[in-house]
């Protein structure tokens, strides 16, 4: 079976990456919930993709220079901590978390929160070799999904280093040669972000693992559509 990962959370129905965004693809059946992580000048790690508040919150300042309690006040407290968002996972029985990590120093505050929150097994990371290698680390037993944005392949002092269980790709660089080199590496095939049914079809015909969206539900259909096998 295909893992059906929600982007961001339920993004068009929802702010990305906050915790009615969550909570609503959770409530869809979302196999797993992928959210960005970013922590605070003061150590807190939050849900947020980009550097800055600005896109979504209209505030240009980057959050590794704010305090968490400045971030709290100019998002009115709708920007949650990655603490909040492990909590809303464990009131549900059924999905994962997928932490997207963009550098090396938030793996040890991303993973102390999965730590704090008893959801280990519940919890695993996706980002690039410099940013999973501090995961693994810190973490030998942690599952990890290898980012990666090239049509090279990588080394295999990367795949050794990192330890992946998932080779995390573009869906536009997904192809059977990419299927079957993963497959070569005992890797799983994960790509992100297909949120069109012809691309959806495309990787589901090409035998991939997950498949990340911002459609949630149209994804649903295209698998339900598709039947076994």
């Amino acid at each position: 079976m295909v893992t059906l990962v929600a982007h961001r959370g339920d993004p068009y129905v929802h702010r990305e990456n906050t915790l009615p965004s969550v909570r609503s693809a959770l409530l869809k059946g979302a196999d797993a919930v992928e959210v960005d992580v970013r922590v605070t000048r003061d150590g807190v790690p939050v849900l947020l993709h980009d550097a800055t508040l600005d896109r979504l919150w209209g505030h240009a300042r980057e959050v590794r220079a704010m305090t968490f309690d400045e971030v709290f006040e100019r998002t009115g407290g709708q920007l949650p901590m990655l603490a909040d968002a492990l909590a809303e996972l464990a009131r549900h029985r059924h999905g994962r978390m997928l932490l997207d990590l963009t550098e090396p120093g938030q793996a040890a505050p991303a993973l102390a929160a999965v730590e704090a929150a008893g959801l280990r097994e519940r919890v695993y990371y996706c980002g690039e070799s410099t940013a999973m290698r501090a995961v693994r680390a810190a973490d030998p037993a942690a599952e990890i999904a290898l980012t990666w944005k090239t049509s090279a392949r990588p080394a295999p002092k990367v795949l050794t280093a990192v330890g992946p269980r998932w080779l995390n790709l573009r869906f536009g660089l997904v192809d059977a040669a990419v299927v079957g080199f993963a497959r070569e590496q005992g890797l799983l095939v994960a790509a992100w972000t297909a949120d069109w049914p012809p691309s959806m079809r495309r990787l589901l015909a090409l035998g991939v693992d997950s498949i990340t969206t911002n459609r949630l539900t149209a994804l649903q259909k295209v698998v339900a559509r598709r039947g076994p096998g």
